[in-house]
């Protein structure tokens, strides 16, 4: 799924609150956004169509009722699925040291990693 620097920022805002939000509190939480309030409706459903966000219910606005919209996957979810529309897949252990390099990592990421690893590696060996 390839999602677009708007939509992105609308997923960010999604994620970082974590919960289903209507059209006007998406407006209203998205900071630094690069589109105009009166494209929120074709953005939301873009992502709908995409599969990248759901309907999550209703909620009264006013005299009216308007959807709310979840993120359909985590952050994590999607940026790893973006590797997979690559032509050219990416070595993982490369990927992964690279990433290490440019963010840094400490000890309990590597502890948390390690496990993460140990466990799949039983799974693989079951």
């Amino acid at each position: 799924m390839y999602l677009t620097k708007n939509e992105i920022e609308i997923m960010d805002v999604l994620w970082k609150e974590d919960r289903p939000l209507s059209r006007g509190e998406i407006l209203s939480l998205s900071e630094d956004k690069t589109w105009m309030d009166s494209s929120v409706h074709i953005l939301l459903n873009s992502m709908l169509k995409k599969g990248a966000i759901r309907e999550a219910g209703f909620v009264k606005c006013g005299k009216t009722c308007g959807r709310v919209y979840e993120a359909a996957l985590s952050c994590e979810e999607y940026y790893a699925s973006t590797f997979d529309s690559t032509k050219k897949k990416p070595s993982f252990p490369k990927l992964m040291s690279a990433f290490i390099a440019s963010e840094g990592i400490d000890r309990e990421t590597i502890e948390e990693l390690e496990k993460i690893l140990k466990n799949e590696k039983s799974a693989l060996e079951d």
